[in-house]
């Protein structure tokens, strides 16, 4: 079974729930924003690696979104970051062979997010996007940088069993006053 990143939630309005997450490490590809950095990644996670070693794979798979006026978040347009384990420091993640993969560490911080079901195509995960921001907006709570989309389950999951959220990284403080 994948193990899904632990959050703390700091609370909700309606739809939007803000959450704490912990300092994480990834391994990030480049990607045309179609899902071929996917590849990449599962080979690096299952020993394409120098130490020739398997990472167990964890939740969720986050990749930058290519939404109307909005730029990329985490890395550079199109890209796919997987999650490695949790208390993994980035000089422990083995140093993957192919060129592609890169790793990058990501500091703590509070992430608002709307949660939806389905094979996230651009249309929902646009429609996602614009019902968090409209929340974000009415409770001025300012973002950071641009959305990402966060992806739980395998691709052979059934659309309606699927769980994908947008978030945007927001302040901590101005969370903390909304919920």
């Amino acid at each position: 079974m994948t193990q899904t990143i632990a959050y703390e939630v700091m609370g909700q309005d309606g739809e939007v729930e803000f959450r704490r997450y912990p300092p994480l490490v990834l391994a990030t590809v480049n990607d045309s924003g179609d899902d071929r950095g996917f590849q990449h990644l599962f080979a690096f996670i299952n020993g394409a690696n120098r130490a020739r070693r398997e990472i167990p794979m964890t939740a969720p798979v986050i990749t930058a979104e290519h939404l109307a006026m909005t730029a990329p978040m985490i890395t550079a347009p199109g890209s796919m970051s997987f999650v490695m384990p949790p208390g993994m420091k980035p000089g422990e993640v083995p140093e993957p062979t192919d060129e592609k993969v890169r790793i990058e560490a990501v500091p703590a911080r509070v992430l608002a997010v709307v949660r939806f079901s389905g094979h996230a195509g651009r249309e929902d995960v646009e429609a996602a996007r614009s019902r968090l921001l409209a929340t974000l907006e009415r409770g001025s709570v300012p973002t950071k940088g641009e959305p990402f989309l966060m992806r739980y389950n395998a691709p052979m999951t059934p659309g309606f069993l699927r769980r994908n959220e947008v978030a945007f990284e927001v302040d901590p403080d101005v969370a903390a006053n909304v919920v």
